[in-house]
């Protein structure tokens, strides 16, 4: 994979949102680092990871509308993705070269598959989705916090798995399961 600068500079990535995905790499490399479990694909997890939310620009120009270049950028990808961020973060990292597995990987470690996740043999799923849900836009944050976060800012939100208040409790109970 080329220097991850360079892909988030290609894709005009905010820096805010550089940080996130950095930041969410930075803590499974932690993970990682001290890893005594069984075998796994430690280079596969940091891959998805510096990768995970390249379409999240769609969402984040919806709450940041003050730039024109923003609101421009935001435009172009949902011209050239659509408007749903999960496909474009899939995309993106299919251009990118993650591979099968590493693109099942990111397409498995989404919140609103919590309970999959739980039930799931497979570590590198629970740890890029544990990372990911521990790692709020301002720092690092207990799970369960991370998640009423993302449960406050997602529950109006048209077709959100977090306007369910039923399905957005089970949601984070999976995610704090021993």
């Amino acid at each position: 994979m080329p220097n991850i600068i360079d892909i988030y500079e290609k894709y005009y990535i905010p820096e805010h949102l550089q940080l996130h995905m950095l930041r969410v790499a930075a803590c499974a490399k932690l993970i990682l680092d001290n890893w005594k479990g069984e075998s796994i694909d430690k280079e596969a997890i940091i891959r998805v990871l510096l990768l995970h939310d390249m379409g999240n620009i769609i969402k984040i120009a919806g709450e940041d509308l003050e730039s024109k270049k923003t609101i421009e950028l935001r435009r172009q990808y949902i011209e050239k993705y659509g408007e749903y961020e999960h496909y474009t973060n899939m995309a993106i990292a299919k251009k990118e070269g993650l591979s099968h597995k590493e693109l099942d990987i990111l397409d498995k470690k989404r919140s609103r598959r919590n309970e999959e996740t739980y039930q799931s043999g497979s570590y590198e799923v629970k740890i890029c989705t544990y990372c990911d849900q521990r790692v709020a836009p301002d720092g690092v944050r207990g799970v369960k916090e991370r998640l009423e976060e993302v449960r406050t800012r997602y529950k109006n939100k048209l077709n959100s798995v977090w306007s369910n208040e039923e399905k957005a409790k089970h949601l984070i109970q999976c995610a704090i399961r021993d």
